[in-house]
């Protein structure tokens, strides 16, 4: 423990165990903490109220609020011993989605981007304890943050208390990578003053008001950060759709040649497509984005990108320890800003973002799924991807056209839940081909999906239903209503959605 990460002298005097800090937590409470995308979350204080849980046999339930996904640490080993009984507003942990999926956790799926003033606003009732992760805390007592800045900002606002877990596996030298700005609710609500995604609108340290800091604690867990698979055959023919695509793109004059800032969703497929980039003929391209993955790295080595900026770094951990041994350079060209920024649809529509998202399926009309499996069950959540989507200048989903070994098509007649309309989504691509879906109606949308997206094993039953209900069903948009799911209840009953020569689709 060091003392000297601490260099407001009055705020030595809150340091305190993990165990001491968690008795601030009371049954019942509303409980938010830092973090995003399994970054930056705090690693000693709900493992220690856990674990008095666990040695006094006395039952403790809170609400718990947080930017986005989190470590074991918060959902995992909360969700094994049952101690949430609200969750917002996105979460990516197994352990969390069974309890989610059973009905003993409430979960409240949203656009991230509507989460802090949901916050602010009340919405979900008010807040007791915020736990923030920081690297250090400056002589005038500000929070200086890990690697993610989530909804931090708004949680320390609005809190009645404040703990913070001083991290020392971070490096000090995080300090400066951060822009903390926070914009006012309506109606004194103004512009943000944001054109470009290297620019400074605000400050390297997040505020928190001294009288509320109640505990300091000092850890010293390490962040895990993902697991990423090899890059695979399917991922690179993905990657190579999306780069012929842009390259037309260019070449017909709708964006300049190092084409518009870009933002990636997360998890294996995006970030293989976006690291696809670096073999492209691209070169000082922007990235406006949420999370930046491994793939960010790639980028920056490769020369083809200038700049990132995100609301949080989720890196794996050979590309953490590769960032923290070349920091300071790394420095200059990341930038980690609040959800309500990175995420913000004025900002998006501004800069006029390309969007890659990935999809759990699609339908033969544009319309996408990325978070329920059969319609029911969440994955996920919806995360960002719809903050994007719906304002981008051009908006992708990314998916293999087969999942299970080919007992799954991703591309279905009518997808089981809807996440993005076919209104807000421009091109769908798989591993067969793009799918430029723009300016064309639904029975256009439905023949190319279908000839360009779907895989071969699939594509002449997609285009039967589709026959098929044009004919009995006609209208703007076909669809046999009691066939249109048949294919997921296919899936339910016998393991795959191919048709049995025995069955009738």
């Amino acid at each position: 423990m060091s003392l000297e990460r601490i260099r407001h002298a009055g705020l030595r005097e809150k340091v305190v165990s993990a165990k001491d800090a968690a008795a601030l937590i009371q049954d019942g409470m509303n409980i938010a903490i830092s973090g995003f995308a399994l970054a930056g979350n705090p690693k000693e204080v709900l493992p220690a109220m856990v674990k008095e849980i666990q040695n006094s046999g006395i039952r403790k339930k809170i609400n718990l609020w947080t930017g986005a996904s989190t470590g074991f640490e918060v959902d995992g080993l909360l969700a094994e011993n049952d101690v949430v009984m609200r969750r917002f507003p996105y979460q990516s942990s197994k352990e969390m989605r069974q309890r989610i999926n059973q009905g003993d956790v409430q979960y409240t799926d949203m656009h991230l981007s509507m989460s802090p003033q949901s916050v602010r606003y009340g919405w979900w009732g008010h807040l007791d304890l915020a736990i923030i992760e920081a690297a250090a805390i400056t002589e005038e007592g500000e929070i200086v943050l890990t690697t993610a800045v989530g909804n931090s900002p708004t949680f320390v606002e609005v809190a009645d208390r404040v703990i913070i877990e001083i991290n020392e596996t971070f490096p000090e030298n995080l300090e400066g990578i951060h822009d903390i700005f926070q914009i006012a609710d309506p109606p004194e609500r103004m512009s943000i003053p944001l054109t470009h995604p290297d620019q400074r609108i605000g400050s390297p340290f997040l505020h928190v008001p001294l009288e509320k800091v109640k505990a300091i604690v000092f850890s010293n867990v390490p962040e895990k950060g993902p697991v990423f698979s090899p890059v695979e055959d399917v991922h690179q023919k993905i990657a190579g759709h999306l780069i012929d695509f842009l390259e037309g793109e260019v070449a017909i004059g709708r964006m300049p040649p190092n084409l518009l800032p870009l933002q990636s969703g997360v998890g294996n497929v995006a970030n293989a497509v976006l690291a696809g980039l670096a073999d492209s003929k691209f070169s000082h391209l922007r990235v406006y984005s949420e999370v930046l993955q491994d793939s960010i790295l790639t980028l920056l080595e490769s020369g083809k990108l200038d700049f990132a900026s995100g609301c949080a770094i989720n890196l794996s951990r050979d590309a953490m320890q590769k960032l923290y041994s070349n920091l300071d350079w790394y420095k200059g060209k990341l930038m980690l800003r609040p959800l309500e920024i990175s995420n913000h649809p004025e900002v998006i529509r501004r800069l006029g973002l390309i969007s890659m998202n990935t999809a759990l399926e699609a339908d033969i009309y544009g319309n996408v799924n990325s978070t329920h499996v059969l319609g029911s069950k969440i994955m996920n959540g919806i995360g960002g991807s719809g903050d994007f989507t719906r304002n981008a200048f051009l908006s992708f989903f990314f998916t293999e056209s087969i999942a299970k070994q080919g007992s799954v098509s991703s591309i279905v007649p009518y997808v089981s839940h809807t996440d993005h309309t076919e209104h807000d989504v421009d091109v769908i691509i798989t591993e067969q081909g793009a799918a430029d879906l723009r300016g064309l109606s639904p029975r256009e949308r439905a023949l190319r999906i279908i000839h360009q997206c779907a895989h071969p094993d699939y594509r002449d039953a997609l285009q039967d239903y589709f026959d098929r209900a044009c004919r009995m069903s006609g209208g703007q948009t076909p669809h046999i209503l009691d066939q249109c799911f048949s294919w997921h209840t296919r899936f339910q009953k016998t393991g795959s959605m191919k048709e049995n020569e025995s069955d009738a689709l």
